[in-house]
């Protein structure tokens, strides 16, 4: 397909939780328009609804002349597949079947479009892609720079050196031995995840390991999350409200709300939120350790709170990529690869 300069492109990152989608009308120059839209899904729990969840996507956006479709993915790590190249070619399945016809181009982990075909032959390739749509995007205006995404589920820590995007890793696997990758988010972090011990009436207790509470309820009940950003199905299944959250909190250590007042949640919480912080600061020190001449950080995502103080108990000037997209962070690779499909920006890492 031969590409113009300046067209409308409908960006996807389908994720095994969440999908999000970003339209981009780009000029010539610049980052011109983008508008987005998320929506919190598991795929797991119900995996023939992708194509509606899809289509219903597309129509918030009211897009409707569109060039092409820029795919990124990490759909293909949920437990309903049993291989990544299987989890791909569902990811590709459902795209084409929602808008039979269209074209679609699938972004590689190396900073290519390719067709649908040929990233099912290279599932590795495309799998969890998403990090370097955005770097590679930020490498655009900024070449030298830590981006640090804090998502709903995970943490990316990308240098940005020279324009260039410079992971370490590709993989999953090899991201996660890099630090360039922190699995913990701002909503699905299972507490037992983050630390083993919390304060509890003057001392110190062990956590219980049952799933009784994720990093977004101490989130919730400290008041740095609204209820509305609670974007997954709570541990017990009530309601993501600060009251429930304290609920869950309480269980943590094996408790209840008539067996711990406000005071004790906020000491679980605050432990639980301490230990997070930490963790991100080990992968920035990590990463950075590799590219000490890097003193700025770009932070974005749900999380991009987290991410920025992270970034400051580093050591390393803050700002948010919110700057520069406006709302449209907040779903930053389908922003990215829309972006760098209709623009024909640069897509080179290394």
């Amino acid at each position: 397909m031969t590409r113009r300069r300046g067209g409308v492109v409908l960006g996807w990152d389908i994720g095994g939780v969440n999908t999000k989608a970003a339209l981009v009308e780009t000029p010539a120059n610049g980052l011109g328009d983008i508008r987005s839209a998320s929506e919190a899904y598991e795929l797991l729990r119900d995996p023939e609804a992708l194509g509606p969840t899809l289509l219903g996507l597309a129509r918030r956006l009211n897009a409707r002349t569109i060039e092409a479709h820029a795919l990124t993915m990490t759909a293909e790590l949920s437990q309903l597949f049993r291989t990544k190249r299987e989890g791909v070619g569902f990811v590709i399945d459902a795209v084409q079947h929602a808008f039979p016809g269209d074209p679609i181009k699938v972004y590689t982990v190396g900073g290519a479009f390719i067709e649908p075909d040929e990233a099912r032959l290279r599932p590795l390739e495309v799998a969890a892609s998403n990090w370097t749509a955005t770097a590679t995007l930020v490498a655009t205006f900024e070449a030298d720079v830590l981006l640090i995404d804090t998502g709903s589920t995970t943490t990316d820590i990308i240098p940005i050196v020279g324009g260039r995007v410079r992971a370490t890793g590709l993989t999953d696997p090899d991201r996660l031995l890099s630090g360039e990758l922190v699995y913990t988010g701002a909503i699905r972090t299972p507490v037992e995840a983050l630390l083993q011990e919390v304060p509890l009436s003057g001392g110190v207790a062990g956590v219980s390991a049952e799933g009784f509470a994720l990093i977004g309820d101490a989130l919730l009940w400290l008041g740095k999350i609204e209820s509305a950003a609670y974007s997954a199905p709570t541990p017990d299944g009530r309601p993501a409200t600060a009251e429930f959250a304290g609920e869950r909190l309480a269980r943590v250590v094996c408790a209840d709300r008539e067996m711990l007042d406000d005071s004790a949640i906020s000491g679980i919480a605050n432990a639980i939120v301490e230990s997070q912080i930490a963790r991100i600061v080990s992968g920035v020190r990590q990463v950075h350790a590799r590219w000490p001449t890097l003193g700025h950080a770009i932070v974005t995502g749900l999380g991009d709170f987290i991410a920025a103080e992270a970034a400051n108990r580093a050591g390393l000037k803050v700002t948010a990529l919110s700057d520069r997209l406006g709302a449209a962070a907040r779903t930053a690779p389908a922003a990215a690869v829309a972006w760098l499909l209709a623009a024909d920006g640069p897509s080179q890492t290394s």
